[in-house]
């Protein structure tokens, strides 16, 4: 049923898209290609002219356009061929801020897209560089928390907002000084073939989607410092719904696919089908509910995992005092991971931070949510976890008999590592219920001290057809507190 929804609201995203009959080249409009006139006036006024006369695509051939902020209108398509780049000015004071700064920004906006094989270059570490000297200097004003400018006066390259019809082909995004792209209540969305290279600075999300609907995210390759693919609520009354992730190669220093952390609305039917999550350093899949949201209907299909901290995180938090999240209808299936003892994101220029970590390696897979708001009704079919193992219990060790030493937290930002030492290696589960596995194999490629699974007031739990180190061992699971737990 989630997939018939999810393929029927894609199947009118690409019928929607309109196809303009009319190129204008950027040089017609006076756009120089040097990398040093500043273009920002000539490519609005191109942009303007477009849309007034029946919308078209602004065609920039070979060469480097230098600009500050550029309002994208209706019907406009920026279509970048190959070898043209769409360079961003260095100077704070060429860029405009809607909400939040942006190098390309939109809103209300239909039938609008940025196309073609060329290059999108933010140069982020220059640009948050040329803030903070601005801060210091007394120009600008910001609080100047951890030696950087706030992350919403640094400019996106993309901010679009309660846009439809939107189409982002083929580009690559680069070095963004901030989130690298934004997509807020934006409906008929096709990203797809992209490329994300970001990782110039701090906050530099890959693609954030937040509230947004019938959006399909595919083929593309995105390595971002931070979160690579997020989908956010940020309003209570919306949600992210109808979304297709498929086929994506992806790298971060924190989470590869993540829902949140930002979820006061919701998330709903979402697909998540054959993607490539590598060199990662915290979670290839969060899925996380904090702040009052409902998180359901969502199908992970075909995954692989090489080389990251956590394989699979699922957090219940409770960040806004008496607002309660719902977690539930998750079904993940072929997965293959390997989780490794060593730092997945070591070289990379902005790493994750160690110190977050436990001294331990942590379970390949942690199902958290609180006592009085339960993940629920959670399905894993044909799951392969190669986990580093090799825990040390002169390091830490949580005494089987004493869970409650393990802090329930529901404040704090969710993290896979948020619980710091746990007492299992391959999956830890509490407070949750209905949660069944079918056909699992779970191998630690060094002793560990630790059990294979630990359960900790869970009911309804079964581990069907499940191997630890290529034999079914029930001696491997250990249960606190829990009811109709099936061991087969």
């Amino acid at each position: 049923m989630i997939m018939k929804r999810v393929f029927i609201s894609i199947l009118i995203i690409l019928q929607s898209f309109v196809l303009f009959a009319k190129d204008y080249p950027a040089s017609l409009f006076g756009i120089r290609s040097d990398g040093t006139t500043m273009n920002t006036k000539s490519i609005q006024f191109a942009i303007d002219h477009i849309s007034k006369n029946g919308g078209g695509r602004l065609v920039f051939q070979v060469g480097r356009y230098l600009t500050g902020t550029l309002i994208l209108r209706s019907n406009v398509t920026l279509h970048l061929k190959e070898s043209a780049v769409l360079l961003g000015s260095t100077n704070p004071f060429d860029y405009d801020k809607y909400g939040w700064t942006s190098m390309i920004y939109a809103k209300g906006q239909e039938n609008i897209g940025i196309t073609g094989k060329g290059i999108i270059d933010g140069r982020g570490r220059e640009v948050a560089n040329n803030y903070v000297n601005l801060v210091h200097k007394g120009i600008f004003k910001d609080p100047l928390r951890y030696d950087r400018t706030e992350a919403d006066n640094r400019p996106m390259l993309v901010h679009l907002r309660e846009c439809e019809n939107v189409m982002i082909k083929g580009v690559t995004l680069k070095d963004a000084a901030s989130w690298v792209q934004t997509y807020d209540q934006c409906k008929k969305m096709e990203i797809d073939s992209i490329v994300v290279d970001s990782k110039a600075f701090w906050n530099n999300d890959g693609i954030d989607i937040v509230d947004c609907e019938d959006v399909k995210v595919t083929n593309s390759y995105v390595d971002a410092s931070d979160d690579a693919i997020c989908l956010k609520s940020h309003d209570p009354k919306k949600s992210c719904k109808n979304v297709l992730i498929s086929n994506n190669k992806i790298r971060s220093s924190a989470n590869g696919i993540k829902f949140g952390t930002a979820s006061q609305g919701g998330f709903e039917n979402v697909k998540i089908t054959n993607n490539i999550v590598f060199d990662t350093f915290r979670s290839a899949i969060a899925l996380e509910a904090v702040d009052g949201c409902f998180l359901r209907n969502v199908e992970v299909d075909g995954l692989a995992v090489y080389n990251t901290g956590n394989a699979i995180f699922l957090r219940i938090g409770e960040r806004n005092i008496g607002r309660k999240s719902v977690l539930e209808n998750v079904k993940i299936s072929n997965v293959y991971a390997e989780i490794t003892v060593n730092k997945p994101d070591v070289n990379y220029e902005y790493e994750g931070p160690i110190e977050d970590n436990p001294r331990n390696l942590s379970p390949a897979i942690i199902i958290a949510g609180l006592k009085d708001a339960l993940v629920s009704s959670v399905w894993f079919d044909k799951i392969v976890i190669k986990h580093g193992g090799g825990a040390n219990r002169h390091y830490a060790n949580v005494p089987l008999e004493s869970l409650g030493l393990i802090p329930e937290i529901p404040a704090k930002y969710p993290d896979f590592s948020m619980f710091k030492e746990l007492p299992s290696w391959a999956v830890f589960i509490r407070h949750a219920k209905d949660i069944h596995f079918k056909e699992s194999n779970f191998i630690s490629e060094k002793e560990d001290f630790r059990k294979a699974v630990v359960l900790d007031q869970v009911n309804n739990v079964s581990f069907v057809g499940t191997e630890i180190n290529g034999k079914a061992n029930n001696e491997e699971f250990f249960q606190a507190n829990s009811t109709q737990v099936k061991f087969d």
